[in-house]
């Protein structure tokens, strides 16, 4: 027997039943939160391999909204984007937030409750503080060599 859709075509708790390969595209869509952290440019330590989040964010990233500007055509304009599907989250789930929902899924691990998803508001998201939301600043602003000075020291 098919699994049911909702009237916003999901199937109801699919994130706790389907595994990631398997979800449908509008369901791989509805798994983002919203919140703009993985559009925060990271810096790598070559040696360790620790990632550390910056507040300088892509430049197509809409800091009132916290969402690509261009999600579309994204990786036309920024070719060092990384489109992230079901066959690259392995590779690239370690820098991603730690709040991240692709993450947490992929690493077996429940939703939070302000998720949009859990909570059926698209603004929980922000109202719990866990977006960027007005407290970035532009790629173009910023040097790359100055980048430093604007790491998060907080878990994201």
């Amino acid at each position: 027997m098919k699994d049911p859709i909702n009237r916003d075509g999901l199937r109801p708790e699919f994130w706790e039943r389907v595994p990631l390969k398997n979800l449908a595209p509008k369901e791989w869509e509805a798994l983002c939160d919203g919140c703009g952290k993985c559009c925060l440019n990271k810096l790598e330590d070559a040696d360790t391999g620790e990632v550390v989040f910056t507040r300088i964010a892509c430049r197509l990233l809409d800091d009132e909204t916290c969402r690509c500007a261009h999600y579309e055509v994204r990786k036309t304009i920024v070719p060092e984007c990384v489109v992230l599907k079901p066959g690259n989250i392995a590779k690239v789930a370690y820098w991603m937030p730690s709040t991240c929902a692709y993450r947490l899924i992929y690493e077996g691990k429940p939703l939070y409750d302000w998720h949009p998803l859990i909570s059926g508001d698209p603004d929980s998201v922000h109202r719990a503080g866990v977006s960027v939301r007005g407290w970035t600043v532009p790629e173009f602003d910023v040097p790359v060599e100055d980048w430093e000075d604007y790491v998060i020291e907080e878990d994201l």
